[in-house]
């Protein structure tokens, strides 16, 4: 039970701040996820988007904003668009929500203390995720892992090919007679093979492995030699002609592909270490759950009424 608890608070916790790391995403130090709109920038490099008395906002604090509520967008918003121009305004509202509480003194009170510690504590435990998630997710550590990975996946031998696909014996013969008097399999496939969906490819299948087709199409195709056309063959589509044009290696799966997943699994890794050695080391106390007062036991309907004496 302990362990499912774990599990499902480490993935809330990841929703909002880790799997952005799944993606291409501007690295940045704690220093700078804590609270940009206080380190003193240049106003040409943050500007002033907007004042509230005394009070400042820059570009920073919305484009924050902007990136919290899951926007995404390859130019970075800016005044005049209408999300930006909205995001402005609510954090004007925001503000001068602000100063008003504070002009009643309701920062000063118990309430508000207790809630102002408790959004603390949460923004420094998600610079804390964000910190542990740029050092997990670091690119050199993603290729490392992706490099040890492809090691450890079994390449096998791929084959391209290309198939003429017939109705009758008597049909894949005589094709296989046209092509032993040199005509070009790729242009006979486009004329006369009835594959819809490599006809207009000249056959072409792309690259395969031997698990990839259906048996008697890869035992025949790994049997045949590069360059070389097969005899015809049956299978339940009809009648084949295969030619294949090249062998080799299976690739390795490209670092784009795995990258995902690696940075995944790196962040998920990285941040339940850090909660067990976390846990390991504090004085954790959990108030029990009271036991159920005991219930006094009912009278009995079905028992009958005293009667009075005769």
């Amino acid at each position: 039970m302990k362990i499912a608890t774990f599990s499902a608070f480490a993935t809330v916790l990841l929703l909002g701040v880790t799997l952005t790391a799944c993606g291409p995403q501007p690295r940045q130090t704690a220093e700078e996820l804590v609270s940009q709109s206080d380190i003193a920038l240049p106003d040409e490099v943050d500007p002033v988007i907007a004042r509230v008395n005394d009070s400042m906002i820059r570009d920073s604090d919305v484009q924050r904003e902007i990136r919290v509520r899951g926007v995404e967008s390859e130019q970075p918003l800016q005044v005049g668009d209408e999300l930006y121009d909205l995001v402005v305004e609510e954090l004007i509202d925001q503000k001068l929500l602000a100063l008003e509480a504070r002009s009643r003194d309701l920062h000063r009170s118990p309430e508000a203390r207790r809630r102002m510690a408790q959004a603390e504590e949460q923004i420094l435990g998600n610079v804390l995720l964000e910190t542990v998630v740029n050092e997990a997710t670091d690119p050199q550590v993603i290729e490392r892992i992706y490099d040890e990975q492809i090691r450890l996946i079994p390449l096998q031998e791929e084959i391209r090919a290309r198939h003429i696909l017939l109705e009758t014996r008597e049909q894949a013969e005589a094709a296989r007679a046209l092509l032993e008097a040199g005509e070009d399999f790729a242009d006979l496939a486009v004329r006369i093979s009835l594959d819809r969906a490599t006809r207009l490819d000249g056959g072409d299948l792309g690259y395969f492995t031997r698990r990839g087709v259906a048996d008697i199409f890869g035992e025949i195709a790994f049997a045949t030699p590069e360059g070389g056309v097969s005899n015809p063959f049956q299978t339940e589509f009809g009648w084949h002609l295969l030619q294949v044009v090249d062998r080799r290696r299976q690739p390795p799966p490209a670092f784009e592909t795995l990258e995902p997943g690696i940075v995944q699994f790196r962040t998920f890794e990285q941040l339940q270490e850090l909660l067990v050695e976390l846990r390991a080391n504090a004085d954790i106390t959990r108030r029990e759950p009271q036991p159920e007062a005991a219930l006094e036991p009912e009278a009995d309907e079905t028992d009958p009424p005293n009667e009075a004496p005769q």
